[in-house]
């Protein structure tokens, strides 16, 4: 536990320290990935994928349109909707953090070899609650 809780630490670590520079934090951070990831995602998907209150997803949310990293849409087919994409400049700050810890993943896969790396993801995916996994697996299949 404590190898896992120092590991998340360094890898997000440099993120941090970028996110910080701006006036973000690490909730800015997920949200700014899930959005980039899965481009006109709905809010209750994106309340869904990080298990947190409307609130705290509201806080954040409109921190980030406020500062033209996030739009937001009305739907086309249910006008309840409220559909999420990254604007340019919200791409650029996705690619840019998600580029570093990208690299960090890279040069551990190297050291460690293709068995030690499917045996790390398939730890991962052990740990993750089976709701979480289905959803994690339909994006992955998906895209």
């Amino acid at each position: 536990i404590e190898l896992l809780f120092y590991a998340y630490r360094d890898f997000t670590g440099e993120a941090d320290s970028i996110l910080a520079e701006i006036g973000l934090g690490r909730a800015h951070h997920r949200v700014i990935y899930f959005v980039g990831k899965n481009s006109g995602m709905t809010v209750s998907d994106l309340l869904s994928i990080l298990r947190i209150t409307k609130q705290s997803l509201s806080r954040v949310l409109s921190h980030l349109i406020a500062e033209d990293y996030v739009r937001q849409e009305v739907g086309d087919v249910d006008k309840r909707q409220r559909l999420l994409f990254l604007t340019s400049k919200g791409v650029m700050l996705e690619a840019r953090l998600t580029d570093i810890q990208s690299k960090r993943f890279a040069n551990a896969y190297l050291k460690s070899g293709a068995s030690d790396v499917a045996g790390f993801e398939h730890v991962l995916n052990a740990l993750l609650d089976r709701e979480i996994t289905h959803k994690k697996r339909s994006t992955k299949e998906n895209g």
